[in-house]
């Protein structure tokens, strides 16, 4: 009962902001008047649209610059709450368009009454940038989720000023819901409800996997409108590093402070560099990696113990809610003595130092667990770009349309199976296949988000012919 009043009203706030934008807009907005959306007349200009911070979402970062570099005109939408990508500033085709932070729950407020504010607050901020704010556009690019305001708001504008809007699903909203809250849950139906509402008034749909555009085809969704499946590719800043006096400098700039005294037994392989990138979220299990260093540092059989393990330094990337509850739990594991051999560091680091670290290591680690099936983690992309072979969690569709088995990576699915993967590939006798998985990882990466984007969504917006 409760679930349905709070999702009651955050529909009442939604519909209270979509009837403000008409009434806001109907009082002196300017329609988009230039030449039709992909046409090759004219300069094509795109508003790149994320409810997140613009630092963080990587896909969308590169679709403003793919569209910057073949001369459209941009104005990239999301909050600032991390650097952007280095390329993004002073580029003179990109306008970054901050939106206001949005207000945080104050511990004495309800969250039925929090939630609809949220809601409000986040409809006015987009309705006065994207109806009044800026000049209409020929094309409103809008990462989902988050589907709420953003669908209903996107496309109500694109209606009113005559722009065309491309969706681009990286995920379900209502699947990532449905992983706290469980998929019988009252505001788990709903929200799945607007989603597939809103989602098919996009004019163009863009998936990551093939899987997602399969499913989008086929009920409850059941999208009609023109879909390109845009697979994840490593920008030009993720490359390998072969140099081993450029591996030194790299990691010399790129470790945190405290584990640069063991640079020297990372450049001659007496110590294996892992790497794992996370968003600190439960929908990235990071006790999954940590059982497994656990086990691989204290073998159980008797014939086997902590020494003859290759040494690990394994640093976790990122920031997010759980970074300071995990951080606790590696101080009071390394204290009791269950990481003998094993040191994990987290860092947040930027863009250009995030690059060189993968590219300094032995191996990746993706905890990456689907709430859709059908998505695919991005972070795999970057690892591949800079050369890095990759042991991903693998129980989902989608996984095979990146990582393959034996060629540049490898799956897993416990704890446990993760601890064979580091015992099997990081000690002496898993050289050889650790090279193999790095030269697929190579190959892998050659293929580049230019090359991916130009051919299919470069060609649609009239920028590429």
């Amino acid at each position: 009962m409760i679930a349905l009043l709070i999702y009651a009203l955050l529909l009442c706030a939604l519909g209270l902001g979509l009837v403000a934008l008409s009434t806001y807009s109907a009082l002196g907005f300017t329609k988009y008047d230039g030449p039709p959306a992909g046409s090759t007349e004219g300069t094509v200009s795109v508003h790149v649209l994320v409810l997140g911070d613009i630092g963080r979402s990587p896909r969308m970062t590169y679709h403003a610059l793919s569209i910057a570099k073949h001369g459209g005109k941009v104005n990239l939408i999301g909050y600032l709450e991390t650097s952007p990508h280095p390329d993004v500033a002073g580029n003179p085709n990109i306008t970054i368009s901050p939106l206001p932070t949005p207000p945080r729950k104050p511990q004495s407020v309800p969250f039925i009454l929090f939630a609809p504010w949220k809601v409000l607050c986040q409809v006015y901020h987009l309705t006065h940038l994207l109806a009044r704010g800026l000049p209409p556009a020929q094309w409103i690019l809008v990462q989902n989720p988050p589907s709420i305001p953003t669908l209903a708001v996107a496309s109500l504008v694109c209606h009113l000023r005559n722009s065309k809007l491309i969706i681009d699903w990286h995920n379900y909203g209502w699947t990532i819901l449905a992983g706290t809250r469980g998929r019988r849950h009252p505001l788990v139906t709903l929200s799945k409800l607007y989603e597939c509402y809103f989602g098919r008034l996009g004019h163009l749909h863009l998936t990551v996997t093939h899987a997602m555009a399969r499913q989008l085809r086929s009920p409850p969704y059941s999208i009609a409108q023109p879909m390109l499946a845009v697979h994840d590719r490593p920008a030009a800043i993720f490359q390998p590093i072969t140099s081993p006096s450029a591996r030194k400098e790299t990691l010399a700039r790129v470790l945190p402070e405290p584990e640069r005294a063991l640079i020297p037994h990372l450049l001659d392989g007496t110590m294996r560099l892992v790497v794992s990138s996370t968003s600190w979220t439960p929908d990235e299990d990071f006790s999954l990696l940590l059982d497994a260093l656990v086990q691989y540092a204290t073998p159980t059989t008797p014939s086997t113990t902590s020494a003859d393990r290759t040494p690990i330094l394994a640093v976790i990337t990122g920031k997010g809610p759980q970074r300071d509850l995990y951080a606790r739990r590696i101080a009071a594991l390394t204290a009791a003595g269950r990481l003998p051999n094993v040191r994990v560091a987290t860092a947040f680091l930027p863009f250009a130092d995030y690059a060189g670290l993968l590219a300094c290591a032995d191996l990746g680690v993706c905890l990456h667990r689907s709430s859709s099936g059908v998505d695919l983690p991005m972070k795999v992309v970057d690892m591949f770009g800079a050369g890095l072979p990759v042991a991903a969690y693998s129980r989902y569709e989608s996984f095979a349309e990146l990582v393959r088995e034996g060629d540049n990576g490898t799956g897993f699915e416990t704890a446990e199976e993760l601890a064979g993967v580091l015992v099997r590939l990081l000690g002496a006798g898993g050289k050889a296949e650790l090279d193999r998985l790095k030269e697929g990882a190579v190959r892998e990466g050659r293929r580049r988000w230019d090359e991916e984007w130009d051919s299919k969504l470069g060609m649609v917006l009239g920028l590429v012919s």
